[in-house]
């Protein structure tokens, strides 16, 4: 596995692939992690892409979505009044407005859902608390689908360099080691079949939540291929 780790954080570095079974790390070699300000990036990163953490309104909130929202100006609200709108789960595309000036030509709306915690279902595989396994809940599929729409939208519009936040980890109180390993299984699924993007960049405000995510990333084998992860 090669995880970058750009800006002021250390690299990572591993072996480029030698073999069949060495080619499932491949797709790290495209992804990078960084800790800042997502609707701040320097333009050498060449990032032509957000998802922004949107809700369903798509007008605007707090932390990352407010973020976006005021990079790009007030163009970007009236455009997405056009919208009518997003459930959650989904995803719709805007012009990236003021944000142009710094590369991006598009912001992917990701609505994330709220997490209500797990309830005991009886189902095997899905007790009441974390344990459960992932894509158990309600709350991970929408998850699952914001990631999965948010990158065969960006296929779709040719994006080369696509930058994503942590998704529902904020207000919306997902746990977050849940949501780096949703994020990272569906990234590292698309990357493994598909050519664009053809870098994904994760973007956490927080360092410790960078710190997480690589974490996370390192011990793939672990949560991957276990039938409970």
């Amino acid at each position: 596995m090669r995880l970058d780790r750009m800006c002021r954080m250390p690299s990572i570095s591993l072996p480029q692939p030698a073999n069949a079974d060495d080619a499932m790390d491949a797709p790290l070699l495209r992804m990078g992690v960084v800790a800042g300000d997502i609707a701040t990036l320097p333009p050498e990163l060449g990032v032509d892409a957000l998802v922004n953490a949107a809700n369903e309104s798509l007008l605007g909130g707090g932390g990352v979505d407010g973020a976006i929202h005021r990079a790009a100006g007030s163009q970007l609200m009236d455009f997405n009044r056009t919208l009518g709108g997003c459930p959650t789960g989904g995803v719709k595309v805007s012009p990236a407005f003021d944000l142009e000036a710094r590369g991006i030509r598009h912001i992917l709306h990701a609505v994330g859902p709220v997490w209500h915690g797990i309830r005991d279902t009886g189902v095997p595989g899905a007790p009441g608390d974390e344990t459960a396994q992932l894509g158990y809940t309600l709350e991970d599929n929408m998850l699952a689908s914001c990631h999965a729409r948010a990158l065969e939208m960006a296929a779709l519009l040719g994006v080369r360099h696509l930058a994503i936040p942590a998704i529902s980890t904020g207000a919306f109180r997902f746990p977050k080691e849940r949501a780096a390993k949703i994020a990272f299984g569906h990234v590292h699924g698309h990357l493994l079949r598909a050519t664009l993007p053809e870098r994904v960049t994760f973007v956490f405000l927080a360092q410790a939540d960078a710190d997480l995510f690589s974490r996370v990333a390192q011990n793939r084998r672990a949560w991957m291929g276990s039938p409970r992860r």
